[in-house]
C-alpha cells in the first residue's frame, strides 16, 4: 500500500536492468520503498541489481526471468512477478526494449519482427495483465518508458520508432480503460539517453541521463502527470517537428 505520503511501499520492474528503472527504484528505496521485484532475462545481471537494491536499504527483492520474444507467455510472468510481491504492488514500470541494429542494405525481416515483438507485443501484453490485476486491487500505478521516437517515427530507426508509437498509444488508451478504476498510467517519454541500450551510438541533441529520468518520473508521479517529457521542454520541440514536411523530414541527419 502506498504510505501516508502516497510513496509506493512496492514496486515491480518489468525490464529490471535498464538503466532508467534501475535509477528510479534507487531512488524509490531511499524514499521508503521496501518491496521490490526486478524481472528480465539475464538472471545474473538481475541479481546484481537486486543486491544493490538491497544493501541501499530493501528489505524485499526478488527477481524473476522471462524472455519478451515470447508475448503469450506475459500474463504467466506478471502472474509470477506480482506472487513474488506478496500479492500486489503499488508501482509496475514498463521497461522492455531494444533498439534495432543499424541499417546497412536495407531492413532485416527477422530483426524488425524482434523489435516489433519486444518493444510493442510483448509490452501491451503484460500491460493489459498488469492493469487487470492492479484494478482488482483496487489502486496502483504503471508507468511506461516510452520514446519521443515514437512521437514522429523517424526513417533512420522506423522499426523501433514505430513500435514505441504504437506502445506508446496503447498505453494512453489503457490510461483511459482504467480511469476511475484507482489505477494511473504514465508514460514517459525521454530524449536520447546515456545508457547501455545506448552505448556506442551518436548522442542527439538534449541528451540526458537515466538519473535525470527517473528524477523526471519521480515528479512526474507526484504530479500525476499523465505523460512525462523528459527533458520538459520537448514537448514544444516536437510541436514543431510534427509540423515539418515531409521532404524536409526525411532529411534530418540519423
Amino acid at each position: 500500500m502506498l504510505d501516508a505520503f502516497g510513496h509506493p511501499q512496492s514496486a515491480l520492474v518489468l525490464g529490471g536492468t535498464s538503466d532508467i528503472a534501475t535509477a528510479l527504484l534507487g531512488a524509490l528505496v531511499a524514499d521508503r520503498c521496501r518491496t521490490v521485484v526486478l524481472a528480465g532475462r539475464d538472471d545474473g545481471r538481475l541479481r546484481a541489481a537486486a543486491a544493490r537494491l538491497a544493501d541501499a536499504g530493501a528489505t524485499s527483492v526478488e527477481t524473476v526471468t522471462f524472455d519478451a520474444t515470447r508475448p503469450e507467455d506475459a500474463d504467466r510472468v506478471v502472474a509470477r512477478c506480482l506472487a513474488a510481491a506478496g500479492g500486489q504492488v503499488d508501482l509496475a514500470v514498463m521497461a522492455v526494449g531494444r533498439l534495432d541494429q543499424p541499417r546497412r542494405d536495407g531492413l532485416d525481416p527477422a530483426d524488425v519482427a524482434a523489435v516489433a515483438t519486444v518493444n510493442f507485443a510483448w509490452p501491451a501484453a503484460a500491460l493489459a495483465s498488469l492493469a487487470g490485476h492492479l484494478c482488482e486491487q483496487g489502486q496502483g500505478r504503471i508507468v511506461v518508458l516510452s520514446s519521443v521516437a515514437g512521437v514522429r517515427v523517424r526513417p533512420a530507426n522506423f522499426p523501433y520508432g514505430a513500435a514505441k508509437r504504437g506502445i506508446d498509444a496503447f498505453a494512453l488508451a489503457l490510461a483511459d480503460e482504467v480511469a476511475g478504476s484507482g489505477v494511473s498510467v504514465h508514460v514517459v517519454r525521454p530524449g536520447f539517453v546515456h545508457s547501455k541500450m545506448t552505448a556506442g551510438r551518436r548522442a542527439a541533441p538534449f541528451a540526458v541521463t537515466p538519473a535525470e529520468v527517473a528524477e523526471a518520473v519521480r515528479r512526474g508521479i507526484e504530479r500525476d502527470e499523465r505523460i512525462i517529457w523528459v527533458p520538459g521542454f520537448l514537448r514544444w520541440v516536437f510541436v514543431g517537428m510534427r509540423l515539418l514536411p515531409p521532404a524536409l523530414w526525411r532529411r534530418l541527419p540519423a
